[in-house]
Formats: C-alpha cells, sequence, structure tokens
C-alpha cells in the first residue's frame, strides 16, 4: 500500500492510532524514529515554532506548503496537513488541495471556522454557516488529483453553536465526501465518548495538553472507536521545555555537559540527521 491507503486503513481500523504533530522536518523523523505510524503537520506548531506567534490566522498557504514538502523528503510515514480554513473560499479550498497534494500530503484537514481562524481551545471562535462548509469539502474532494488523498473535515460549531449542532455538521461534512471527521474542542466526557457512536465515518479525537477536551487514555480512545488519537503539539511543549531546561542550566553554571541528561548526545544528533548514510553516499562519488 501506498502512504494514502496505509492512512485510510489505520483510520478505519478504529484501534485509537496515536499520531503525534510535527512542526519540522527533524521532529518528524524523532516521530518516524519512535516508532508511530503517521505524523500529522501542524499549522499551530509551525506559527509557534517558525513564526513565534499563536496560532490564530498568520500561517499560509504556502508556509504550510513547504513545511509539509520538507517533512515528506525527511520521513516515509503518512503525512495529515492542517489546513486550517483552506484559507479562503471553496476556490480558495481547491487550489489549497491541489498545492497541498503536490507537497506529499496523504490527508488535508479543513476546518469551518471564519478566516482567520483561531486555535480550536482559544476563546473568541466563529463559525461559517453549515452550507459554505459543506461545499468547502465537496470543493476539496473535487480538487484531488489522486483518488486515495483522503480530506478530513473539522468542525468548530461545539464552542459556538452546541455539540448536537457540531455534530450534526460533521454529518453533512461527511455526506459530502469527507474520508475523516474532527469535532474539535469538546469539553465534556460524555461528549467524547458519544462522538464514536453518533458518527459513522471514522474520527479523529483531538488530545491538547492544558486545552478543554478531557484528556483520556489512548486505550481507552480506542476501545470506544476512534480511528486516529491526535496529539498534535507534544512534540513542540517538550522540545519548549527542554530548551528552557538546558538553557537554564547553561545561563546559571556558565557551562552544559552532554552526560547533564539535559541535551541529546551529539552521536545522537547525527544519526538523527542521517549522517552515517550522507557519509557513504560522499564515498560513493569519490
Amino acid at each position: 500500500m501506498n502512504t494514502k491507503q496505509t492512512l485510510k486503513t489505520l483510520a478505519q481500523a478504529r484501534r485509537g492510532a496515536l499520531v503525534p504533530g510535527a512542526f519540522n522536518a527533524l521532529s518528524a523523523r524523532v516521530i518516524e524514529d519512535l516508532g508511530f505510524e503517521a505524523i500529522y503537520v501542524t499549522g499551530a506548531g509551525v506559527s509557534n515554532m517558525h513564526l513565534a506567534l499563536p496560532d490564530q490566522g498568520f500561517m499560509g498557504l504556502h508556509e504550510i506548503a513547504e513545511h509539509t514538502a520538507r517533512i515528506r523528503d525527511a520521513v516515509a510515514l503518512p503525512l495529515i496537513v492542517d489546513a486550517d480554513t483552506g484559507f479562503g473560499n471553496a476556490l480558495n479550498v481547491r487550489h489549497t488541495v491541489r498545492v497541498l497534494e503536490r507537497a506529499g500530503a496523504d490527508c488535508i484537514q479543513l476546518e469551518d471556522q471564519v478566516h482567520p481562524k483561531r486555535c480550536g481551545h482559544f476563546s473568541g471562535k466563529a463559525v461559517i454557516s453549515a452550507e459554505e462548509a459543506v461545499d468547502k469539502i465537496k470543493a476539496a474532494v473535487d480538487a484531488r488529483r489522486d483518488g486515495d488523498l483522503l480530506i478530513m473535515a473539522r468542525t468548530d460549531a461545539a464552542a459556538t453553536l452546541g455539540f448536537e449542532a457540531a455534530l450534526e455538521r460533521a454529518q453533512q461534512m461527511a455526506e459530502a465526501g469527507a474520508d475523516l471527521l474532527f469535532v474539535e474542542a469538546v469539553t465534556q466526557a460524555d461528549q467524547v465518548r458519544a462522538l464514536p457512536r453518533r458518527l459513522a465515518t471514522p474520527q479523529l479525537i483531538n488530545m491538547v495538553i492544558g486545552g478543554r477536551t478531557p484528556l483520556f487514555n489512548a486505550d481507552e480512545l480506542a476501545a470506544l472507536g476512534f480511528g486516529i488519537v491526535l496529539y498534535a503539539n507534544a512534540a513542540l511543549q517538550g522540545a519548549v521545555m527542554g530548551m528552557q531546561k538546558a538553557l537554564r542550566v547553561l545561563r546559571d553554571e556558565r557551562e552544559l555537559q552532554e552526560a547533564s541528561d539535559l541535551v541529546t548526545p551529539f552521536a545522537e544528533r547525527q544519526r538523527l540527521v542521517g549522517k552515517p548514510a550522507w557519509d557513504a553516499l560522499e564515498q560513493r562519488y569519490r
């Protein structure tokens, strides 16, 4: 199977596959190296790590496409790509799908927030009409060149219109052709449990550390019937904490040793970026 077919099989198995988010090529390489089955290219992570800005619509199409292409070159795992609102109307969505498919996406996530969007766990969200949201999913489905490319429909309607309205909207998106559903920022444990019962299409559930959705163990979410359990910015939050810890020691002690357990050893860093393979190629082309 190719990566798109692998991802579809993974989602349809409904066994709660853990998928971390990557904010650059090296974070994606670490995810792959640790044995995860797929990677989420996080818009919030790109905004935070590369722009030092919050997830409030500052990231554009070509920024996420560039990161997708770099990550695609670095790893062989399936890639779910966060395309925010599609960066405009249905015609913009069509262009977005073409660009991200060309960049190497295996699944493109599109949401129903008003553009510019904001993080699903921030206050002040607003959503477009259900009719416009459905049209954007139809445009995405029509735009894909490879029929195996997955379209994931995300709705943020639970925060503004209520849980039942979000379920209804998600079902409409599924009927428009979405392969995966993502009901974002539900706030009650009973709502999390209800989602797989109420929606037949495979679903992703987002576990945001410090966010509004109650955290569940991935095994429990698998038992409930979720296809994918997303930790979009666990790597980012871990990386920031790691930087803070290491740099505090450097600031306060005026040195930092490899044996401190605060930094990745030099040899491990070279392994992760593939230096042995590049060394072999260097010998081959001499």
